[in-house]
């Protein structure tokens, strides 16, 4: 008869035995679940959604509702760029043609409103040479049904005919062609990255069994967070991003985990335990680090979930789940696994005593003032260029060189003197004597950048419209400074300005406006968490302040090639001089979380380490010897998941590939290594510092790591009752 487990023996204990003793029922249920769950899951992309960049309750989105509502158009989204074959597009033959052509598309579905050059000959929308024109149209619908549509409007309005050549751009084409790079993109990843990780796993192993389970752990999550990521879908809106993102999170940290396990596991049959107690007390030591480093990365992607923007949101919603999917296998499906084929993971050979982060650690140790500011001088000097960062908003530079939407952009920008298709939307609400409205637009037609103000039109309410056609030169300038002189310029009372430059200007300033917030609640939060693993006040400072300098490594190296264009020919893009704020904020979250994953990892076997030695230069010593290769080779593996995305043509993703990569590395070895080693050898005894009342606080809800006893003397009897 099995006894029942001993009562100080916590829940991880208890989850290896269960694991341990019902081994098949586990990995039946989890394959069953793998099976249900990729079945659910690969239909994830086609019920999420597409973005725009708008925030909601902000002055554009409203003027698109009164736009919407009252005058039944909004932002002229796509743009036919005619070119007269004959050289001229005033030319009979050629209006005709093109009369026709915005006859054709006014009929089609979800068109709205057109306005071609034809119509009133306005020299906004005709090149200066005279041999191009354009015809605005505006699809509504949401951002989905959108480029749905124009999937299959496009190839079909992009013709030649004895008249005039046809070319499709806009904002909308634009964004479908991104995303649409962007799938193409991560779906080449996925086919480098996987067998990539198999075969850097079975170096890392020296063992085939232990690799394939890891990539198992890491796929469970993969196809976990699709199916949880779809079923959300049906409850709120999530971007078609996340499930992207959800691929190499699922992968990286399902190996994270899975490594840390493993290498416990095999240290614990090194010194001799037997293999069913040897998983449960791996379940136990590594499962808890296990949780307390997902839940760090956790708290840094939930941070998102304070944007108003789904598609933040959504790698909020992607990285919750991947962490409950990823720690899930980990301290369950993976200790059944090893409770079965643990034998076919262990060590062909045993391990060097003395590696080489081990001997960089002591040599670093010896001389730790030194070898620190050494260190420290070259995070500075490679973090330097972020005092330089400038935010801008996007345009069609994001698709690579080449491709039709950024070609038909490129075009306008360089034959136009003004830029139509980013016409600012001016509203006045309050019905207004036409004198004044007229004194108004003649004010607004003074102000900087502006090319031509429209005559004004009328809405239902009596509502006024007033379209601020802006000149190439400030579009491809400081926008938000553009939007920002029309908004000041003395009105009419219930003015509201609209329009993509408007909901561009806009979007940036509420992602500004609130990231102060998200970044005090990922400190805050990591500083909690830290506190509750360690006891000590100084420990979760450190690494919060070593964190910020990997990050500032990144964000260095963001400016210093993606906006300055530095490397831009080896890299493929085309640089713009400044960076579009949201894909540093989700870097930021998702850096920062990685590296308190790898934080949680050496710490924990530091004070592991020096629970049962008391000194902390040993426990330092000893915890970077045993932590430190397995933390180099996750963040190599994980380096190089994301340093894929670096080959692909979107700018967002070189972004996310490059700067994730550089900082993952930073982090593992100069930040891990060196740094943190230094400074806990400096503040020796204070590390663990904590004043009174947080120490008994700690004492009672702290989840510290339990101390181990020593090898000579094994608690088998409890293990052995416990595995059955």
């Amino acid at each position: 008869m099995q006894q029942e487990p001993p009562p100080n023996t916590g829940p991880l204990t208890r989850l290896g035995a269960l694991a341990v003793r019902r081994s098949r029922a586990v990995l039946v249920t989890a394959l069953l679940l793998f099976l249900g769950l990729g079945f659910y899951g690969a239909g994830a992309q086609a019920d999420l959604d597409l973005a725009r960049w708008d925030a909601p309750g902000t002055e554009s989105v409203e003027a698109a509702r009164v736009l919407r509502e009252d005058f039944t158009t909004g932002n002229p989204n796509l743009a036919l760029l005619v070119t007269a074959r004959g050289g001229d597009v005033d030319a009979p033959a050629t209006g005709r043609a093109a009369r026709a052509l915005a006859a054709e598309v006014a009929a089609l579905p979800q068109v709205t409103d057109t306005h071609a050059y034809w119509e009133d000959r306005s020299p906004a929308l005709r090149s200066k040479d005279g041999r191009r024109a354009l015809i605005l149209v505006r699809l509504e619908g949401t951002a989905t049904e959108t480029r749905a549509r124009l999937a299959t409007l496009s190839p079909l309005l992009t013709r030649t005919t004895p008249e005039l050549t046809v070319q499709v751009g806009g904002q909308e084409e634009i964004s479908r062609q991104v995303g649409e790079q962007a799938r193409a993109d991560f779906l080449t990843a996925e086919v480098i990255v996987l067998p990539a990780v198999v075969l850097l796993l079975i170096l890392v192993y020296r063992r085939t069994a232990a690799a394939l389970i890891t990539v198992g752990t890491g796929l469970l999550a993969v196809v976990g967070t699709l199916a949880g990521l779809r079923l959300l879908a049906r409850f709120t809106e999530v971007s078609t991003f996340a499930a992207n993102i959800a691929l190499v999170l699922g992968l990286g940290l399902g190996i994270d985990y899975s490594l840390f396990l493993i290498t416990r596991y095999r240290e614990e049959r090194t010194a001799g335990r037997p293999q069913p107690e040897a998983v449960v007390r791996a379940t136990a030591a590594a499962g808890r680090t296990v949780v307390f480093s997902g839940v760090t990365v956790a708290a840094s992607l939930s941070a998102l979930l304070v944007f108003p923007f789904f598609f933040l949101s959504s790698f909020a919603y992607a990285g919750i789940l991947v962490v409950l999917t990823a720690v899930g296998g980990a301290v369950l499906v993976l200790p059944a696994a090893l409770a079965r084929w643990g034998h076919r993971m262990e060590r062909t050979t045993p391990p060097a005593p003395n590696g080489l982060w081990h001997r960089t650690a002591l040599r670093a140790l010896r001389r730790p003032a030194l070898s620190g500011a050494a260190v420290l001088g070259v995070l500075l000097l490679a973090g330097s260029p972020l005092l330089g960062l400038r935010f801008g908003l996007p345009d069609e530079r994001t698709l690579p060189a080449g491709a039709p939407a950024r070609t038909t952009s490129e075009i306008v920008h360089r034959e136009f003197a003004a830029e139509p298709t980013d016409t600012v939307q001016v509203v006045v609400r309050a019905p207004v004597d036409r004198r004044a409205l007229a004194s108004y637009a003649s004010d607004l037609a003074r102000v900087p950048g502006v090319f031509r103000v429209g005559p004004p039109a009328y809405g239902k309410s009596g509502a006024a419209l007033l379209a601020v056609v802006p000149t190439q030169q400030a579009m491809y300038g400081d926008v938000p400074a553009f939007v920002e002189r029309i908004r000041t310029t003395d009105g009419p009372p219930g003015v509201l300005v609209g329009g993509y430059p408007a909901e561009t200007t806009d979007f940036r300033a509420t992602l500004l406006d609130r990231l102060p917030l998200v970044v005090g609640l990922i400190l805050a939060a990591t500083f909690v968490v830290l506190f509750l693993l360690t006891g000590s006040v100084l420990l979760p400072v450190k690494a919060t302040v070593l964190n910020l300098l990997s990050l500032s490594v990144m964000f260095g190296c963001l400016v210093y090639v993606f906006q300055d264009g530095h490397f831009a020919s080896v890299l493929g893009f085309t640089p713009t001089g400044s960076i579009e704020p949201s894909i540093p904020v989700l870097m930021f979250c998702v850096v920062y979380g990685l590296s308190m994953d790898y934080e949680v990892f050496m710490l924990a076997r530091i004070k592991e380490e020096y629970e049962r030695t008391g000194d902390t230069e040993r426990a330092v010593v000893t915890g970077i010897r045993r932590s430190a290769p397995l933390i180099t080779a996750a963040a190599g593996i994980l380096a190089l998941s994301f340093a894929v995305y670096a080959t692909g043509g979107v700018v967002f993703l070189k972004e996310l590939g490059v700067g994730t990569a550089l900082a993952v590395l930073v982090d593992a070895t100069l930040i891990r290594v060196i740094l943190l080693p230094v400074t806990m050898r400096l503040a020796g005894r204070a590390n663990w510092w904590a004043p009174g009342p947080l120490r008994r606080f700690h004492r009672r809800f702290g989840l510290s790591e339990e101390p181990r006893r020593p090898h000579d003397e094994p608690p088998y009897s409890v293990y052995k009752s416990l595995a059955g």
